[in-house]
């Protein structure tokens, strides 16, 4: 057995039977243990409205559970099994990922037969903007992947080499990608949220971004090496309403300087909401200052 398979079968031996099978209402997908009383990390749009539902992992345990607390802008939830469970999953820092580097995804959509690809990072700090009907849903600072994703692999772990969880598999974007919520330090504080208070209150700005880095003169002459570009502006949104633009570069947001999703998304949690947000953009080679006014993100506005 080479290096390469060697390091994925031993990511599947330790991950597999940590991560269980989800069915709760209309959703399945999956589900990783990662404290050792229950909890377990899924999906948002695994759980959907469901309160509670059934695990099934590969040791054929299958107890039931209730959901704690879901957050649809991060499509991450966390739900409790109601009996014992397996040893927990470790959970890593996705900001030390590099694109290029090995990881593995395990999903267990079947209940007693786990799914596990392997792939790399392929990019990092993207936007996700999630449409149904007129309703819009952005999920910051994603992962994505070219391990092979299927939809029961949804709430199951992205690894890297050693077997730590770096993310939570969310979507499969087309053939030949997946993406996946980060674990860092934002969706940590979102996951200690919802066991806290069972829901975030977030709010919300209406941009799509993506890490851009800076020309050398307009590094020199800002101070600053990355920026994130807006692919989109949600019309009608604060951002819209500030006149921000599709192709702005952000320099600043809260007069601090932004260079990923991470940056900006920190600063969207409740002490936020209803207050002004300065802006710095840079737009056609000018520094352009706007101030726009997050508002809390209700379900219409998902």
């Amino acid at each position: 057995m080479d290096d390469y398979s060697r390091i994925v079968s031993s990511v599947a031996a330790e991950l597999t039977p940590k991560v269980a099978s989800v069915r709760a209402g209309r959703g399945s997908g999956s589900a990783v243990v990662f404290t050792g009383d229950g909890f377990l990390l899924t999906n948002a749009h695994v759980v959907g409205s469901a309160r509670r539902g059934t695990l099934e992992f590969s040791d054929g345990t299958t107890p039931d559970f209730t959901v704690v607390g879901a957050d649809p802008l991060s499509d991450l939830a966390v739900i409790r099994a109601l009996g014992e469970v397996p040893s927990p999953a470790e959970l890593g820092d996705s900001d030390r990922l590099v694109v290029g580097q090995l990881v593995v995804a395990v999903g267990n959509p079947l209940g007693l037969a786990g799914s596990v690809t392997a792939g790399v990072v392929s990019a990092l700090g993207r936007s996700l903007p999630a449409r149904s009907g007129g309703d819009v849903r952005l999920i910051e600072d994603v992962i994505q992947t070219d391990a092979a994703l299927n939809p029961g692999n949804s709430g199951g772990a992205l690894a890297d080499a050693s077997g730590t969880v770096v993310g939570i598999n969310t979507a499969v974007a087309g053939f030949g990608l997946g993406l996946a919520v980060p674990i860092n330090a934002t969706t940590r504080f979102i996951v200690s949220t919802l066991m806290r208070d069972g829901r975030v209150r977030r709010a919300f700005l209406g941009l799509v971004t993506t890490p851009a880095p800076l020309p050398p003169a307009i590094r020199e002459r800002v101070g600053q090496r990355r920026a994130l570009r807006v692919m989109e502006v949600v019309p009608g949104s604060p951002a819209a309403q500030a006149g921000l633009r599709a192709g702005d570069l952000v320099l600043t947001a809260g007069r601090k300087p932004v260079g990923d999703a991470q940056g900006l998304q920190r600063l969207m949690f409740a002490d936020a909401i209803g207050k002004p947000l300065p802006i710095t953009v840079l737009r056609n080679d000018a520094l352009v200052d706007v101030i726009a006014e997050p508002v809390e993100l209700m379900n219409s506005t998902l």
